[in-house]
């Protein structure tokens, strides 16, 4: 009984075995596809549970534009290497991009049902920084969970290969709509994600008669600013019940460099100085309508223009095919009715 046990189970690891070696016979397929995947998620878990997550405060400029730069010598190796190595040949096809595009929408969608919070900075008694999730799941802060970032890197790279492949076969009617759709989502992706360390959100007290030139971050750190701001008027429009309409200030803004501007700052309306956004988000709730104190949001996000400009050529892409689309159905009529 127990040979026939031992021989079940010896037939049983030599067939798991035969198949684990035909899964990886080239050309691979679908599922050497979806195997890489659950590979990057399960090290993306293994690295989560070793360092933490993903700590984008790191990347700040020049880290960030030294790391775009080396992902995209990356892509162009693996592009170049991609008739030696079969594994390199692979990400380029639709087989691997498939699987990829499965754990992407996947995982965000759980990001979509979660609610995400952000990681909490927090300082030790030796100084040493750390971060914790407010008693959150790994779920709850996906964009810093290290499954999320490698599938989406793995994305990045399979677009790369797509985008040069069919600009090195560039034919015009045939690759507009393809490469700017796929050239602009590359572009968000990666500007959004490494750009992400260099978004300033802070706040300032602006004060009627006084030139403000500190602001302070969530971590109530005070940082010395490029500009400086003076209250000049707090202005405040209330319903009948006495709860406030709208609220805005007038404002003088002075640069190091000696410039002077002016302007007025709603919560939705802001005042744009020097790649600084300003915006109204407080005032001295006890004074109310009297106060000679604003609070001020001060928002810097030097990457977005490369966002947009991905979005924007996303939209272009998706209007080209459009107009493709219409191009032939026109065609087609023209010929049925042999004009």
């Amino acid at each position: 009984m127990r040979r026939a046990s031992s021989l079940h189970a010896d037939c049983t690891s030599a067939v798991f075995l035969i198949k684990f070696q035909n899964m990886w016979t080239k050309p691979y397929g679908l599922r050497e596809g979806f195997l890489i995947g659950a590979g990057l998620i399960g090290v993306g878990i293994l690295l989560e549970l070793s360092v933490g997550p993903v700590r984008w405060d790191a990347f700040h400029w020049p880290v960030n534009g030294m790391v775009l730069a080396g992902f995209l010598v990356l892509i162009a190796a693996i592009f170049l290497l991609r008739k030696k190595v079969h594994a390199f040949q692979f990400i380029g096809t639709y087989k691997a991009a498939i699987p990829a595009l499965v754990y992407t929408v996947v995982l965000t969608i759980i990001m979509g049902l979660t609610r995400q919070t952000n990681l909490t900075p927090t300082l030790s008694p030796t100084g040493d920084e750390s971060y914790t999730d407010g008693g959150g799941m790994w779920f709850n802060h996906m964009l810093s969970f290290w499954p999320f970032v490698l599938i989406y890197a793995y994305i990045a790279v399979i677009l790369g290969q797509i985008i040069i492949r069919r600009t090195l076969h560039f034919r015009w009617k045939r690759d507009i709509p393809f490469l700017l759709n796929h050239l602009g989502l590359f572009l968000a992706m990666t500007t959004a994600t490494l750009g992400n360390a260099d978004l300033q959100r802070l706040r300032m007290m602006a004060t009627e008669g006084k030139q403000e030139w500190r602001a302070m971050d969530e971590r109530g750190m005070i940082h010395e600013m490029p500009i400086a701001i003076e209250l000049k008027k707090f202005t405040m429009e209330t319903y009948d019940d006495g709860s406030p309409k709208r609220f805005a200030s007038d404002i003088h803004i002075l640069t190091k460099e000696g410039k002077k501007y002016k302007g007025t700052v709603e919560v939705n309306k802001p005042v744009k100085v020097d790649g600084w956004k300003i915006y109204q988000y407080g005032y001295d709730t006890e004074m109310g309508s009297m106060s000679q104190a604003s609070i001020l949001e001060l928002v810097s996000d030097p990457w977005l223009p490369l966002v947009y400009t991905g979005i924007y050529m996303m939209l272009a892409g998706a209007l080209c095919m459009f107009a493709g689309f219409a191009l032939v159905k026109s065609d087609e009529r023209r010929v049925k009715n042999g004009k």
